[in-house]
This record gives structure tokens, C-alpha cells and sequence, in this order.
């Protein structure tokens, strides 16, 4: 079982790896500048590797960037081996990220929270109090006693 630091800087690196390979190495039109890769994991006994990646466009260009990452997995792992000097060089595991569509659905509910937000404001614009403006009860004058008047 590997440490904690060793199987970070294993993902680290694949990362890298791999970024760069796709950038510079990948012939594949359908790994264009448009796939970027997020995150990799490693699993601690540094077998397995998880790559998260994201593709900027519609369902079809993410269908054809999976099918793409999946042809090039062998070209990957081996640069991925060349690179990391390991004795066994991790399996590739190529993973859509969710960041885009969770960003999406954040931003979508801070949009309805900043209209409810609105209208809440345009109804109390005009609004009064509806007892005095100061609810808190204060002590008449003739309440206080002089305590040093004994």
C-alpha cells in the first residue's frame, strides 16, 4: 500500500501526462482543444487511475470525446508509463466530469433565488411598520424609583 503523498503525485503527473499528450501527441479530430482534463485519482495501491475530464459542446461532441479518450487509452498508459518510471503503470479510467452540469444547476438556483430576492423587495418597497417602528418597551419616567433617596 502506497502513502498517501506518492499516490497523489502519481495523479498529479498522469494528469499532466495525459493533458499534454492530448494536446500535443493525439491525432484524433474528435479529441480537439475542446476536452480538458479536470482531475485524476489513484487508488492507493497505485493499480488503478481515474481521469475526470470535461468536453465543451453538445451531447454529441461528449459522446464522440469519450469514444476518442477510449481508442487512445493504450497510447495514454503508455505515455502515463514512460513518464511515472513506476514498476506497474495504472489502468486509465476516463470519467465525465459533473462540474459543468452542477455549475449549471447552481447558477440556475441562485438566478431563482435572486428573483424571489426581487420580489420580495419590489413588495416591501412601499411597506409600514405594522405597530411603532421601535417594538421594544421602553421605562416611563415615572416608573424608575431614585434608590438614593433612603
Amino acid at each position: 500500500m502506497a502513502d498517501n503523498a506518492r499516490a497523489k503525485r502519481l495523479a498529479d503527473l498522469i494528469r499532466e501526462v495525459v493533458a499534454q499528450k492530448l494536446q500535443r501527441g493525439i491525432k484524433d479530430p474528435r479529441l480537439g482543444s475542446h476536452v480538458t482534463i479536470t482531475d485524476t485519482r489513484v487508488t492507493g495501491d497505485l493499480r488503478e487511475a481515474t481521469v475526470f475530464y470535461t468536453v465543451y459542446g453538445d451531447d454529441e461532441e461528449r459522446a464522440a470525446a469519450a469514444a476518442g479518450l477510449e481508442s487512445a487509452k493504450g497510447v495514454l498508459r503508455s505515455a502515463v508509463g514512460a513518464a511515472a518510471g513506476v514498476k506497474f503503470t495504472p489502468t486509465l479510467t476516463f470519467v465525465a466530469d459533473a462540474l459543468p452540469d452542477t455549475a449549471r444547476t447552481i447558477e440556475d438556483l441562485l438566478d431563482k433565488a435572486r428573483q424571489s430576492d426581487e420580489k420580495v423587495r419590489e413588495v416591501s418597497a412601499g411597506a409600514k411598520y405594522a405597530g411603532d417602528a421601535d417594538p421594544y418597551r421602553k421605562p416611563d419616567e415615572d416608573d424608575e424609583t431614585d434608590d438614593t433617596a433612603e
